[in-house]
């Protein structure tokens, strides 16, 4: 005989006999239980455990919860011939039920059991680890509810893995008319939950546990103590299924929302589920679209039973378990077939009890591996990652380039007129040139010219308005091809957060480049001079001193000062002439190379004050946002591979 008491052995039993029920329950005879049933029937009104009247039971239980109440027109101790008077058309699925007997385990003495916490092992730790860095890293950049579903996994995660690892927790699920509730009670050996024609008839999810230890998870999926069932021990089928904690949900498809609200909730907490379809409703298009096909990456944790096959004729039951099959396989559901992992599939009628030991025994078996917790928490993972793959994933590559880098940098460069600045260089030191080494009566005509002219080596072009604001725009230019660049390919969250850090560094940078081209552009007062220039300014003067005296030697032959002789003097001033002008021409020649390397030194500074500048304020933020998604990234990868 099997027997069924509550869950929940942290409440007493107040009654006088419960150890007299117990051990009639351990012995029963035909007059104990006419007498208990007689007892019954008289007395008015009934207790219950703590004392409390069936009256005011039946007052506390709330409406939809009708699956919990004990009617005594069902309840296995009164007398089977009460007759059924609810005014509903109904029927009694199972009249065997009337033959089990219910009796109330006393669990005063039973000391609390001992249970291990769940353990996962090392690669799950380590893809859970990967998951919750991935989530820290990323709730600056994403919205609460893209990580919404891999936060929910990493809570149920560690929720899961506190409570024990010795029991498998397993939800019988199904719509209306299944027989869902039939196999469950079938399964347990005692009628348990209702059965019946009227619909929905299972109001409130009801757990059943096969051994001691099971209370938190319980209590962790919102089951009240009044709907905790336990079978008695009955030998070979309590150890077959020793760690299992079955649970009877609502039907999924129930009118009532209330009821598929229970089983939406409580499917994402159990560790396996068992689906129950029937002939008619097997391809319904309800239990494929939002369960099964959703629910494909746990197919290692679900079963998939037909039952009524007793309603099937010939090889219908065949027929129609193979196009189960094929429904299965195109929701992308693998099936346990050759030995591989997946779903099992099988065939019973839990009226007659065809293949319900095949149940039982791939059951026990799923149970006795104790991998069901992980391999739950594994799938749910899995779904967590794939639907985090749109912001994570790139089929290209990333990054800046050198390449762009070095764009940018030009582009900054140019807006700061760092090739105008050296080109400016390059003439002021040929200016410089041409002054310490041109002639006296050049660099007299020359000073006259540039009397009025400003300081050699400004940049008197970079205060204009117009010019500044063209500037502006090209800085603003290079930070919005940097910024496309540098996004180009990413995901759009983090493409926007790339965007985001160039732009938030681009304000101010028009003004911080025009403080820096005064600062690190061409200096002011003259270039440097190199050593060869006293050479030609003493050159320079010698042909000057020449040129005066061979005049002073010719005015003295015309005053008659000095006796005639034309050629000396003659040639002296020619020398003067000449050679003033060619040394000009030869230190103008000398001075182009040097000239050229100081305006492009000019340039080079600038170039690099402006990309030094470009860089703290724009490709720094940049690189940062970019290396913060190679990072996530690589914790994705870590999830995903894990797990492959």
């Amino acid at each position: 005989m099997t027997a069924v008491t509550d869950q929940d052995h942290t409440e007493r039993s107040d009654q006088p006999g419960d150890a007299d029920k117990a051990r009639a329950a351990e012995n029963p005879s035909a007059e104990t239980l006419e007498s208990a049933s007689q007892s019954a029937s008289d007395s008015a009104p009934e207790t219950v455990s703590g004392g409390e009247s069936a009256d005011d039971a039946h007052a506390r239980v709330p409406d939809g919860d009708s699956s919990s109440r004990t009617d005594p027109r069902t309840d296995p101790c009164t007398d089977s011939s009460v007759a059924w008077d609810d005014g509903l058309i109904a029927r009694r699925v199972d009249e065997a039920t009337a033959t089990h007997q219910y009796a109330v385990l006393d669990s005063r003495t039973a000391a609390p059991p001992t249970v291990s916490p769940l353990v996962y092992d090392g690669p799950l730790r380590s893809r859970l680890e990967a998951l919750r860095e991935l989530v820290g890293l990323s709730r600056t950049r994403l919205d609460s509810r893209t990580l919404a579903e891999a936060g929910r996994v990493l809570d149920e995660a560690s929720a899961r893995r506190r409570l024990s690892g010795q029991h498998t927790v397993v939800a019988i699920a199904g719509a209306t008319g299944s027989g869902k509730s039939q196999l469950f009670n079938t399964l347990a050996g005692v009628a348990i939950s209702e059965t019946g024609v009227r619909r929905p008839t299972t109001a409130a999810p009801i757990a059943c546990s096969w051994s001691d230890g099971a209370a938190s998870l319980i209590e962790r999926l919102g089951i009240p103590p009044r709907l905790r069932r336990r079978p008695l021990p009955t030998g070979d089928g309590e150890s077959q299924l020793r760690g299992l904690v079955l649970i009877d949900l609502p039907d999924h498809d129930s009118a009532a929302v209330q009821h598929r609200e229970h089983v939406d909730r409580i499917l994402a907490l159990v560790d396996a589920v068992i689906w129950v379809v029937d002939p008619e409703k097997y391809a319904d298009a309800v239990l494929h679209e939002r369960y099964l096909r959703p629910m494909a990456a746990h197919a290692e944790v679900m079963f998939v039973v037909l039952n009524q096959i007793d309603r099937l004729p010939g090889e219908a039951a065949e027929q129609v378990l193979d196009d189960l099959r094929r429904l299965l396989d195109e929701d992308g559901i693998a099936l346990g077939e050759y030995g591989e992992p997946g779903t099992t599939v099988l065939a019973l009628s839990a009226l007659t009890g065809d293949g319900v030991g095949e149940l039982r025994e791939a059951l026990g078996q799923f149970v006795a591996e104790r991998t069901a917790p992980a391999r739950r928490v594994s799938a749910d993972v899995d779904i967590a990652a794939a639907r985090l793959w749109p912001v994570y994933a790139t089929q290209r590559r990333t990054g800046l380039s050198e390449q762009a880098r070095e764009e940018f940098a030009d582009r900054l460069a140019d807006a700061v007129g760092a090739t105008a600045a050296g080109e400016a260089a390059e003439r002021a030191w040929l200016r410089n040139a041409n002054r310490a080494c041109g002639t006296p009566w050049l660099r007299l005509w020359r000073w006259y010219q540039d009397r009025g002219e400003p300081a050699t080596g400004r940049l008197p072009s970079r205060t204009q308005a117009d010019e500044e604001a063209t500037a502006r725009q090209r800085v603003e230019q290079a930070v919005r091809t940097v910024a496309d660049r540098a996004s180009a390919g990413l995901p759009a969250p983090w493409a926007l957060a790339v965007r985001e850090a160039a732009v938030r560094g681009s304000q101010g940078l028009p003004e911080a480049l025009d403080e820096l081209s005064v600062r690190a552009g061409v200096p002011t007062g003259r270039p440097p001079r190199p050593g060869w220039w006293p050479v030609a300014v003493l050159s320079q003067a010698s042909m000057t001193i020449l040129q005066f005296l061979g005049g002073l030697w010719l005015l003295g032959q015309i005053v008659g000062v000095m006796s005639p002789n034309l050629g000396v003097p003659v040639l002296l001033m020619v020398i003067g002439i000449i050679g003033g002008p060619l040394i000009e021409w030869s230190c103008r020649m000398a001075a182009r190379g040097p000239a050229r390397r100081y305006g492009l030194e000019a340039e080079r500074r600038l170039r690099e004050a402006a990309a030094g500048c470009g860089r703290a304020r724009v490709l720094d933020p940049v690189a940062a946002e970019l290396l913060r998604y190679r990072e996530v990234r690589e914790q994705y990868g870590r999830v995903v591979r894990a797990g492959r």
